[in-house]
């Protein structure tokens, strides 16, 4: 009924832009079918429940922006470390004389009013929660832990699709 999408230690690739379309799906309606009572929801897979996201000093590049993103579609709180802050896309621009390589930047992501985010600083959580040494070696995960708990608040009434409707009786007539 929640959900805890886990970005910690996410190293990068170009898989944000697709979570953060499927994330932003929003039930615009629900689908019934004549051999079932449950419905699926339309577009498919929209998820209607709380979401939070959690990031820590190891997410970086495509990891940096992942919760950038999700905190700008309004699509839940972040909640660990600061992130990393490294975003400049960069390429092997061929091989030096002495077989090393130079790699150069060649991207950079700016936001709609035209200045470049993240890079150099990272992304705040809005609840900063330390994985402690201590804990991690008890077993536990505090950051995983304060999530789940922030989600809990926002369940105080289960998120639940309206159920199938009466269906409708027509006649030949």
């Amino acid at each position: 009924e929640g959900l805890v999408v886990d970005d910690r230690a996410n190293g990068g690739g170009n898989v944000s832009r697709m979570l953060i379309e499927r994330l932003r799906r929003k039930v615009m309606g629900i689908n019934y079918n004549s051999f079932s009572e449950d419905g699926n929801t339309y577009p498919d897979a929209a998820f209607a429940g709380p979401m939070i996201a959690l990031l820590n000093e190891n997410s970086a590049s495509d990891g940096d922006i992942f919760p950038y993103m999700f905190r700008e579609a309004g699509l839940g709180q972040l909640v660990g470390k600061r992130s990393w802050g490294g975003v400049v896309g960069i390429s092997n621009r061929g091989t030096l004389i002495d077989g090393g390589i130079v790699n150069v930047p060649q991207s950079a992501l700016a936001n709609p009013k035209g200045e470049y985010i993240i890079e150099g600083y990272g992304v705040d959580p809005d609840i900063e929660v330390e994985n402690d040494p201590k804990s991690v070696i008890a077993g536990r995960d505090p950051q995983l832990e304060r999530a789940v708990a922030e989600i809990m608040k926002k369940l105080t009434s289960p998120v639940k699709l309206p159920g199938r409707p009466k269906d409708p009786i027509k006649t030949g007539n």
